[in-house]
């Protein structure tokens, strides 16, 4: 039985061809030409690589459309500045000469591209790869393209194209009532209170850190400390209301406020005026889980 099994184990997997793929052939001539023209927006010379029957395809959403939908509403120019589909760094298309079902003998062109430009109606950006699939007849005219790329980016224009709600302003809330708070505690050194308002994992930016470096409550407490060795508070004034902003989207809780620290730089008793802006995320609970502070670390002279 050993020896049956040992057997069957070594045979080797079946392979079978279905026909060849190509690095050079007149297809991805010819898909390159359309690609610059796509680009150019050389409408003539577009439409003239393009079968009568021709469909393009949304490989993400299935949407299709006929040359002439193609030809007036996707062309790239028209919609996008600063529009470039430039070859993925590395990559290089692929002709597929099938054999199986493929009695008219056409042929797919695989490629892969680097899609950038900015939407001339709503502003977004779309900066990422494209892959697009061709099949062209046995005379090199276009017949089907498909195209998979940024899908979000491109729902994100379709989502833009009409104003849209999200979520509610307040200007009197509870969360706004925290910030207050938290500010005024801070405002009389009572920084057990004031870390009170702050969940345990809670994360402090500063504007003038390292793009991504965050703080803990206990770094952040220590970096207060060392603030006060420098200078000394006079009050802590708020600048016209905060704003509670709740989301619908991604489930978001801010509270923006605006302050005025009144200092005096105990060093050489210089008195300094520093405006700050804080956002305070929240979460469902009341606690505030982020803090991004925006000041000018110039004005303290440290």
């Amino acid at each position: 039985m050993a020896f049956v099994l040992l057997g069957v184990l070594t045979v080797p997997a079946q392979k079978k061809t279905n026909g060849t793929i190509y690095i050079d052939h007149p297809a991805i001539k010819v898909v390159d030409e359309f690609v610059k023209a796509f680009v150019n927006k050389d409408d003539a010379k577009l439409a003239s690589y393009l079968t009568d029957g021709f469909k393009w395809e949304d490989g993400t959403t299935g949407e299709k459309v006929d040359k002439a939908t193609f030809l007036k509403t996707l062309l790239p120019v028209d919609k996008f500045d600063y529009f470039s589909l430039t070859t993925s760094p590395g990559s290089y298309p692929d002709a597929f000469e099938y054999q199986k079902d493929n009695k008219n003998g056409e042929i797919s062109v695989a490629a892969w591209y680097m899609l950038k430009g900015v939407h001339k109606t709503t502003g977004v950006k779309i900066d990422g790869p494209a892959h697009f699939q061709f099949l062209l007849t046995n005379d090199n005219k276009i017949k089907g393209m498909r195209q998979y790329a940024g899908s979000e980016a491109f729902s994100e224009i379709a989502r833009s194209t009409s104003d849209r709600t999200n979520g509610k302003i307040y200007n009197h809330h509870d969360n706004i009532n925290t910030a207050r708070k938290a500010m005024y505690a801070w405002e009389k050194g009572d920084f057990d209170k004031y870390m009170s308002f702050y969940r345990d994992d809670a994360k402090f930016f500063d504007i003038n850190s390292d793009w991504g470096k965050t703080r803990t409550k206990a770094e952040e407490k220590a970096n207060i400390q060392q603030f006060l060795g420098l200078f000394e508070v006079l009050s802590i004034d708020m600048i016209g209301y905060p704003d509670y902003l709740e989301y619908e989207m991604d489930n978001g809780r801010e509270v923006l406020s605006w302050w005025k620290f009144n200092l005096v730089r105990k060093s050489d008793k210089k008195a300094i005026t520093l405006p700050m802006h804080l956002s305070m995320g929240f979460d469902e609970d009341g606690k505030i889980v982020s803090e991004l502070a925006y000041y000018s670390e110039a004005l303290l002279g440290k």
